[in-house]
């Protein structure tokens, strides 16, 4: 990585006039500032604090992006994530991308100005490139997301085969009109794609039929629930599901609470099935199915994880600890 004296030497200037620059000195020749920005964008240098420029020196601080902090999945992975840095002397920079890859390039400079020690990726919306090309400026691990074909480190459930068992337990409780509701749009590879083989291959086990209808994309929230539940109701009554994977508690909330307040039974005309097992789920008038996530073992590990890249460490866990089970409660 680049320093000031590096600056300096391309720009053929003295350090004490780089360091002058960069603390805005005023009388600094027109040339000169010419130089060092000219200097500075051919090293791919990021001015930072003196100490945080000492070799050595950490900031004790990691990043963690999510996609928003509304999310309640994603409030108790901070939480669980944020409880373990403490206990380990560091403090959490949350950061939300608001699913857009601009907000998550403003998080990755975070890391390559130092201002970070490392970062935990709870949600990506960048190409792989783009994202490993950062590791030059400290680790980056995945957690509970993933990118296709990427190396950096990972800690996640295995949610293609929690899908997988959920829709075959549908399947076994005798529904055969199964839709299904994701976060991303509904492809082979990027967002959710484990969680859509898990679906898919549940369904040609069983010889059922996908219908594209029954496939909601770019579900995330309540609201969003709310308007799968609208959908279903203007199909016709012959030709609506008789059961659906949410893809996450919170659209499950929305979903179920509209269809009720519209005359649906709840399992009775349509089950519902959710993912992550937040507390709301068991607190519904009709208390939830759903897949529950290891969220406290997710944060401890990943935690646990990126120090140990941050420290030039090895690090091994049992990925047994994050094991998905279903909880079966009366929506399905």
């Amino acid at each position: 990585m680049a320093t000031i004296k590096d600056v300096a030497k391309k720009a053929g200037l003295s350090v004490t006039t780089v360091s002058r620059f960069l603390n805005q000195h005023p009388y600094i020749s027109d040339d000169k500032r010419e130089k060092i920005l000219s200097a500075m964008k051919a090293l791919d240098y990021e001015p930072s604090t003196v100490a945080q420029q000492m070799r050595g020196i950490k900031t004790h601080r990691i990043g963690v992006l999510i996609s928003r902090i509304t999310n309640p999945f994603f409030a108790s992975l901070v939480d669980a994530l944020e409880v373990n840095a403490r206990k380990n002397g560091y403090s959490v920079l949350i950061i939300q991308n608001h699913n857009s890859p601009d907000q998550e390039k403003n998080c990755l400079d975070l890391l390559k100005k130092k201002i970070i020690d490392g970062l935990i990726l709870c949600s990506v919306e960048s190409d792989k490139n783009v994202i490993e090309k950062y590791q030059k400026y400290g680790p980056i691990l995945l957690c509970n997301t993933s990118i296709t074909s990427s190396s950096l480190p990972i800690v996640r459930v295995d949610d293609e085969t929690a899908t997988r068992d959920a829709i075959r337990y549908l399947i076994s409780k005798g529904y055969r009109k199964i839709a299904y509701s994701t976060g991303g749009s509904f492809e082979k590879t990027g967002h959710g794609s484990r969680r859509n083989n898990g679906y898919v291959t549940a369904m040609n086990e069983a010889g059922l039929t996908i219908h594209d209808e029954w496939i909601f994309r770019h579900m995330h929230t309540y609201k969003h629930g709310q308007t799968i539940a609208h959908n279903l109701q203007s199909l016709v009554q012959n030709n609506r599901p008789d059961a659906i994977f949410a893809g996450s508690d919170e659209v499950a909330c929305g979903l179920m609470s509209t269809l009720l307040l519209h005359g649906q039974r709840v399992p009775e005309d349509i089950a519902i099935l959710g993912f992550d097992n937040l507390p709301v789920a068991e607190m519904l008038n009709i208390p939830l199915t759903t897949v529950n996530q290891p969220i406290d073992e997710l944060g401890r590990i990943s935690v646990e994880f990126l120090l140990s890249l941050i420290n030039g460490q090895r690090y091994e866990y049992d990925s047994a600890l994050l094991k998905s089970d279903l909880v079966i409660r009366e929506s399905a």
